[in-house]
């Protein structure tokens, strides 16, 4: 089922043959609320918006947000239809957006920061921050510490 009215920025399937090597979809329960979390928090830009679908950049990724009202007909539709929380156990790292500075927004924005910013041995200074739907997202930026 569409909400949107009219035609989408480019139609279906010339996005779809633009896309290469890895992308991400997340399916979310209302479009507009996690637009506003990834544009506010993770200073996303928004290439594309409607009810039914998003398309973001940041940090030179590019993603997608489909509602779960475009997946009925989708065997995904049945796994999330009763979910309290998606995305777990998978980390969305944005490489390249400051921590610090995400996680301010989040709080700033009254968003959960599940874990603050911190050096971790493996060179990247990162937080852990959840978006309207439960995605973990992480923000990252490479450090330089001596540990």
């Amino acid at each position: 089922m569409k909400l949107r009215n009219g035609d989408a920025w480019m139609p279906a399937p010339e996005y779809g043959h633009s896309l290469k090597s890895l992308t991400i979809n997340l399916l979310v329960r209302e479009i507009e609320a996690s637009v506003e979390f990834q544009t506010k928090v993770l200073e996303a830009s928004v290439v594309y918006a409607d009810p039914d679908i998003a398309v973001l950049k940041a940090c030179g990724a590019e993603w997608m947000l489909h509602a779960d009202h475009t997946y009925l007909e989708n065997p995904l539709y049945d796994l999330i239809s009763g979910a309290d929380q998606r995305g777990a156990g998978a980390e969305i790292r944005l490489h390249g957006c400051d921590p610090d500075q995400a996680a301010a927004r989040a709080r700033r924005f009254g968003y959960q920061v599940f874990a603050d910013a911190k050096d971790k041995p493996h060179g990247l200074r990162e937080c852990y921050l959840l978006d309207p739907d439960g995605y973990m997202w992480v923000p990252d930026v490479p450090c330089f510490n001596d540990d």
